[in-house]
């Protein structure tokens, strides 16, 4: 393939050779023949090339949170018999906004060459990686051809993470929690429950020998399940009361809160206004799915919070909630934000203030619920969040 050098100097070739034959000089009719010549023989220099390298990249980590290192390891092997020649390694980031560009030093049979580099982890979101690019040129610059060495793959960039306190545990029965209560001996489930008689299918290494003894009956011990709280996190990503900073401490504020949840063991689920709903469970999957949807979250269309709002007054919701917006909330939302209380143990209001949205949001008044975090420029999440929410705490454990 011709490059822009190259095709810069067919044009200039073909200029010389007309100036040629308008002035009739016979000298740029040689200039013009060379500079095509040299084209051409730079063609079939990058042509005639045999070369075969492998390739592979490796990414550690693939997923990060917003501020880690990432860092990109890569290995080319020589499996040619002959030497290779010296090559320009180009793996483009971010659909090509952003490349790694270095050269490759000509290899022996069978050797292998390293090189290693960071990637950009500024910003959340999920960012291509690739395809890698092995370009062989010829000397002048004047023809190149070039290969995919290793196929793309993608980076996860997830939403920073303060450190936090979980949602305080609601109060009341959650009848979709493992028991109908918190218990202060355990939270893994081996407190004594009841004894039984032994059913077909149980497990033989429950049989509570002293009392089978007894009874001369198989008897099982029933261990008491585990509690564990329901933390529903409620982003608001409507364009209307957002800015993009206040967008990015929202997003950030919600994996935050589910971060912490998820530490204490709760069953961790996430809405927002956009309609996306992950439904309530604990495991590393669902908190992984739920931070990629986050990184990945933007300014969303819809224009009422309403809707979600109605979804969730109705059964089967329950535990704690937390509802992430900013001071442009009309105050028709805020009342359906309070009207949460009958069905929530405990509603945390997470209010993003005016000087976050740049002066354009306005004093609210504050509406009835468990807690209200303020968050604004002079006080970060992380702060605020301990300031509203230990009272709480505190007045729970009383």
């Amino acid at each position: 393939m011709i490059s822009g050098r190259g095709w810069a100097m067919l044009a200039g070739a073909i200029v010389l050779g007309v100036a040629g034959r308008l002035l009739g000089i016979e000298e740029l009719y040689a200039l013009a023949a060379a500079g095509i010549g040299l084209v051409l023989a730079c063609l079939v220099y990058v042509r005639m090339s045999r070369f075969s390298l492998d390739a592979v990249r490796e990414l550690h980590p693939p997923r990060v949170y917003c501020g880690s290192a990432s860092r990109v390891d890569l290995s080319v092997r020589n499996r040619s018999p002959r030497r290779s020649p010296v090559l320009s390694a180009r793996d483009p980031f971010d659909g090509g906004r952003r490349w790694a560009r270095f050269l490759l030093a000509p290899l022996a049979p069978g050797e292998v060459a390293r090189a290693a580099y960071r990637l950009p982890t500024e910003d959340r979101g999920v960012f291509d990686l690739g395809p890698l690019a092995l370009q062989l040129a010829d000397p002048f610059g004047l023809a190149s051809t070039s290969f995919r060495a290793a196929p793309p793959t993608k980076l996860t960039v997830y939403p920073r993470v303060d450190v936090v306190s979980a949602l305080p545990l609601s109060h009341g029965n959650d009848p979709h929690a493992g028991a109908d209560h918190p218990t202060a001996l355990s939270w893994t489930g081996e407190d004594f429950y009841a004894l039984r008689e032994y059913q077909t299918g149980d497990d033989l290494r429950r049989v509570h020998w002293p009392t089978t003894a007894k009874l001369d009956t198989l008897m099982i011990r029933q261990d008491e399940m585990p509690w564990q709280g329901r933390a529903t996190v409620v982003l608001d990503v409507r364009r209307d009361v957002h800015t993009r900073e206040s967008l990015e401490v929202a997003v950030s504020a919600a994996a935050s809160i589910l971060t912490a949840s998820w530490r204490r063991r709760s069953l961790v689920r996430l809405v927002d206004s956009e309609g996306f709903d992950s439904g309530f469970s604990e495991g590393h999957a669902h908190r992984e799915a739920v931070l990629e949807h986050l990184a990945e979250v933007a300014f969303g269309r819809s224009r009422l919070l309403a809707p979600v709002l109605t979804t969730l007054r109705r059964s089967g919701n329950g535990g704690a909630l937390a509802v992430v917006t900013t001071a442009a909330v009309e105050h028709a939302d805020l009342e359906g934000i309070a009207r949460l209380r009958s069905r929530f143990g405990h509603v945390t209001l997470v209010l993003l203030e005016r000087s976050l949205l740049d002066g354009a949001g306005r004093d609210v008044p504050l509406p009835p619920v468990s807690a209200v975090v303020r968050v604004s420029r002079e006080v970060p999440f992380a702060a605020a969040w301990s300031a509203a929410v230990a009272p709480a705490r505190a007045g729970q454990r009383r």
